[in-house]
């Protein structure tokens, strides 16, 4: 002990080398970081005369009843019916939830998350971008408060995961469209905004490949969240050139789905599965709009409720613990196929 005099964690997080976020968890609990770090901190504190303002510290720890949630569009009717059921579910506990929409910018997201911290909130549930998140943003949010990832997933960000399994539940689709016709290509964006989206092209290639037919890609030009334009333009160009090489198209999400039909309509192509019809085109996300297109939509329907009361019930377990849990867990859930007149 004694080298030198450090007055305040700040100073020692620095002269450790150690992140200000690592240290603070440290002396909450130390063992809620890893064997290594927990080493290196104790080295420090032997070599420099510190000991941390616990009255500060339990300042520091006083948080409220509020409970961030953040997502990646409003605008988007997936992520406005499940920010709607965690509301509920916040509020039915006693909590106030704080609702936010990043519109479609991971920045937005990060400077969402960087309101949280000035609110102290109990715990917040984030929907990420996935890769263009900013992912050290996220992991020191994480670093200070109970978090929890839904919809989208960040490699050992957060406590707990849920979301849909996409391995099972676009194989239940490409199963399906395989037996009761042709084959089905696969539209997607080229640039997608959701990362949800590379696991549904991957699963569609591993299901393809178990079911004996070959993959059949085609890409949107275009970004961001105007799913339905894209799926209208840039489908309408594939149907017109004649580039699909079956009659049958599953689309990475539902609203690119609903620009689909729109062009084939516009193009005079009957959709549907009966006789006489050109198309069949399927979905995914079972869009609240779905049932009412023309024809109504074959899709995958996601369990919005379940998905939300398993983040909600993952968080408010951590805070009733006043703990996180030493291993974080994952949770998926199946999709359900859900049968209609386009496919």
């Amino acid at each position: 002990m004694g080298q030198s005099k450090i007055r305040n964690m700040e100073e020692f997080a620095a002269i450790s080398g150690i992140s200000r976020p690592t240290v603070s968890k440290y002396f909450n609990n130390p063992d809620s970081v890893r064997i290594t770090t927990r080493a290196k901190i104790e080295a420090a504190l032997k070599k420099h005369d510190y000991q941390p303002n616990v009255f500060a510290m339990n300042q520091n720890r006083r948080t409220t009843k509020n409970i961030g949630v953040v997502v990646p569009n409003l605008a988007d009717p997936f992520f406005s019916e499940i920010g709607r059921r965690v509301e509920l579910a916040c509020i039915e506990a006693g909590y106030s939830p704080i609702l936010l929409s990043s519109h479609g910018s991971p920045e937005m997201e990060r400077e969402n998350l960087n309101s949280l911290r000035a609110l102290k909130p109990a715990g917040v549930l984030l929907a990420p971008f996935g890769r263009m998140s900013d992912e050290a943003a996220v992991r020191s949010f994480d670093d200070d408060f109970p978090m929890v990832l839904f919809d989208a997933n960040i490699l050992d960000v957060g406590q707990a995961f849920v979301g849909t399994d996409n391995a099972q539940s676009v194989d239940l689709m490409v199963e399906y469209l395989c037996r009761s016709g042709e084959p089905p290509c696969f539209f997607e964006m080229k640039n997608p905004s959701n990362p949800n989206a590379n696991k549904r092209r991957q699963a569609y290639i591993e299901s393809m490949e178990r079911h004996g037919q070959e993959t059949r890609i085609f890409q949107a030009e275009g970004a961001g969240w105007d799913f339905e334009e894209i799926g209208s333009t840039e489908g309408g160009r594939f149907l017109a050139a004649q580039s699909f090489s079956t009659n049958t198209i599953l689309c990475s999400n539902d609203r690119l789905a609903i620009g689909m039909l729109s062009a084939a309509y516009s193009m005079g192509l009957r959709v549907g599965h009966g006789a006489g019809c050109d198309l069949r085109i399927a979905g995914h996300d079972d869009h609240p709009f779905s049932r009412f297109t023309c024809p109504p939509l074959t899709t995958i329907a996601q369990d919005y409720e379940a998905i939300a009361n398993r983040a909600v019930s993952e968080l408010f377990g951590m805070l009733e613990n006043d703990d996180r849990p030493s291993n974080r867990t994952e949770t998926t859930f199946h999709g359900r196929l859900i049968m209609r007149g386009s496919a």
